[in-house]
């Protein structure tokens, strides 16, 4: 199975998420896209336990720490959706977006293409702030608008069930998993959400 973790926003907790169901599934870790530095790719690496996950390389590695489509202008290079193969692994797959589901790899494709584009099924990581309510229903409004198919949502953050409700019955979405806020993110707090997380997958 080939799992799409995209966001609502920049910062939401795609990298943790990644590495918790990668941990969870021991399964591969692909990040298409990496702009600027860290490379999520590396952060996933360390903070993996299990022999079995194997992290693929990325397709476009770019200089600067912005949209694909400006830092890729930058790098001289233009990114087109061709030029995308997934990785042959008879592994799960979990991919990684860059930013939300909008942010665009040129002047026609959004990161979010590339869920269409492999058929996955998209995991959608909402962060728990003010006016992430918004944010979660628009990107859930154009997932659904374009027919993703969509396995459900992440909460990320300190707990605030009123937003979670709204959230989910205007979604219909399933609460997947909830993150709560970590001050560092080791290779044990991993593991520990990896157990969690098997348990209702």
């Amino acid at each position: 199975m080939n799992y799409f973790i995209t966001a609502i926003g920049t910062d939401c907790g795609k990298t943790f998420f990644s590495a918790i169901l990668c941990e969870a599934l021991k399964a591969d870790y692909w990040k298409p896209v990496q702009a600027g530095l860290p490379r999520d790719s590396d952060t996933v690496k360390n903070l993996l336990s299990n022999s079995d996950s194997k992290i693929q390389p990325e397709t476009f590695v770019l200089k600067t720490p912005a949209s694909p489509h400006a830092a890729a202008k930058s790098d001289g290079i233009r990114i087109e959706l061709e030029k995308f193969k997934i990785p042959q692994t008879k592994n799960n797959l979990v991919i990684e977006g860059a930013g939300g589901c909008l942010v665009p790899l040129n002047d026609y494709d959004y990161v979010i293409s590339l869920a269409k584009k492999f058929d996955c099924e998209v995991i959608l990581v909402s962060k728990l702030y003010l006016g992430s309510i918004n944010h979660t229903l628009l990107s859930a409004d154009y997932l659904a608008s374009q027919k993703f198919k969509v396995k459900g949502i992440v909460f990320n953050g300190s707990p605030n069930p009123e937003s979670e409700e709204i959230i989910l019955k205007h979604t219909g979405y399933p609460c997947l998993f909830r993150i709560e806020h970590e001050v560092a993110i080791t290779n044990e707090i991993v593991r520990k959400y990896a157990e969690r997380l098997k348990i209702n997958w």
